[in-house]
């Protein structure tokens, strides 16, 4: 691919979400706004190397899709009923509410979050439509075969026609009642942007940046939402990391990233959301969800001066709270690397030994670090191997190759 070529792709990925979200709002159809947005970018993919990109290139695929679905709506033979059903979705007219916030994208992440969607098909279709991710690349990151995450997909897309699913943001007082799918789907959306389960660029700004922005738009939405505000938090505090997570092309793990190159104004916005829901929760009484209490682990975290003044013991109690809420074996494995900096690699490995995590290359991951550390290299070297199988971010690969690397030989035969 030439780097024109490659130019006009990013371009497009980042502009995926905002030109499927303003054509569903215009046609009403989400099939037709995909296949236009596509067709859109063959048009620039021939038109863009030999002219240049335009001023607003985000513009001119918004209008370039909207022509072309214009132009299929046209060819149809049935585009009255396509009329009908544009309408049924759109449901803007001046005596329905369409919710309190104009935000296309967001109004798309409402109707991809419809509780009459499955939670699975939920995510994975606002990853498809928002973040412009490819069916193999959303497979990935849900661990389930390619042709089950496309079915899943299509499926999604169906039930959202059949059930005459509204393109809008539900009405103020149902927004509540709605809120967990949409921040499972933005936090979703964030993680893929930070660890790319696909493709060369190992961290994807264009999808953190987005995350962020709407976790930025549901916070104002919802500021009485500790949820909302622990998620927020979250991210800020990660993506403050951002830059020192990667160095000449292999990942950088927490402990040894340069501290001094962390987005101190992110962790300190970062850290006032974090204190806002604790102060809430002593208010209420309320004890705090699972994104107050990610976003207070990252809080400690960054707290630190160095890696070794980490407080491991309020980090593995904060887990032990999450996993009391969300009892999921990744909780369980992230509790454990606590646990082996608390109580030692072999307390931490028998905990990692018990959790069904084979297909998920953080367990591997983990598993070669804890080996490692209790020098028993030929089962690390073979862990390590599995890890680097099971993903295909470049920057993890690299780290990981580098760790095994480094494992003390084993015997000749």
């Amino acid at each position: 691919m030439s780097d024109a070529h490659a130019a006009v792709e990013r371009i497009y990925r980042e502009e995926y979400g905002r030109v499927v979200a303003s054509l569903v709002r215009r046609f009403g159809d989400i099939d037709v706004a995909e296949e236009a947005a596509g067709e859109a970018l063959l048009v620039a993919l021939e038109r863009w190397p030999r002219d240049g990109v335009p001023p607003n290139p985000g513009g001119w695929l918004t209008t370039t899709a909207g022509n072309r679905a214009i132009d299929r709506i046209r060819r149809e033979s049935h585009r009255d009923a396509k009329h009908q059903a544009a309408l049924m979705m759109h449901d803007d007219t001046p005596h329905e509410p369409t919710g309190p916030v104009a935000d296309d994208r967001l109004r798309l992440i409402f109707t991809c979050c419809h509780p009459a969607l499955a939670p699975e098909a939920r995510v994975a279709l606002t990853l498809r439509l928002l973040g412009g991710l490819t069916v193999p690349e959303i497979a990935r990151a849900f661990l389930v075969p390619e042709t089950t995450m496309a079915q899943r997909i299509t499926r999604a897309k169906r039930k959202i026609k059949a059930a005459h699913i509204p393109f809008r943001v539900p009405a103020a007082e149902d927004l509540a009642g709605r809120l967990s799918a949409v921040l499972a789907v933005v936090y979703l959306v964030f993680n893929e942007g930070y660890l790319a389960s696909s493709g060369d660029a190992p961290i994807r700004e264009d999808l953190t940046a987005e995350a962020i922005r709407l976790g930025r738009i549901l916070r104002g939405l919802l500021p009485d939402q500790p949820e909302v505000a622990g998620l927020l938090a979250l991210m800020l505090l990660t993506d403050a990391r951002r830059t020192t997570r990667v160095a000449g092309g292999e990942l950088v793990p927490l402990h040894e990233q340069d501290r001094g190159g962390w987005d101190r104004e992110l962790i300190a916005e970062g850290h006032g959301l974090v204190r806002a829901c604790l102060a809430h929760a002593r208010e209420t009484g309320r004890a705090p969800g699972q994104y107050q209490l990610l976003a207070a682990i990252n809080a400690v975290h960054t707290d630190a001066p160095t890696a070794a003044d980490t407080d491991w013991s309020q980090i593995a109690a904060l887990y032990e709270q999450l996993h009391a809420l969300v009892p999921s074996p990744v909780v369980a494995l992230n509790r454990a690397v606590a646990v082996a900096e608390l109580d030692g690699p072999e307390v931490a490995l028998a905990e990692v030994d018990r959790l069904p995590l084979t297909t998920y290359h953080a367990w591997h991951a983990t598993r070669a670090d804890l080996l490692r550390r209790l020098g028993r290299s030929a089962e690390a070297r073979a862990a390590y191997d599995a890890a680097i199988a099971a993903t295909d971010n470049p920057a993890e690969r690299a780290y990981l190759s580098r760790r095994r690397g480094s494992l003390a030989p084993g015997p000749r035969p």
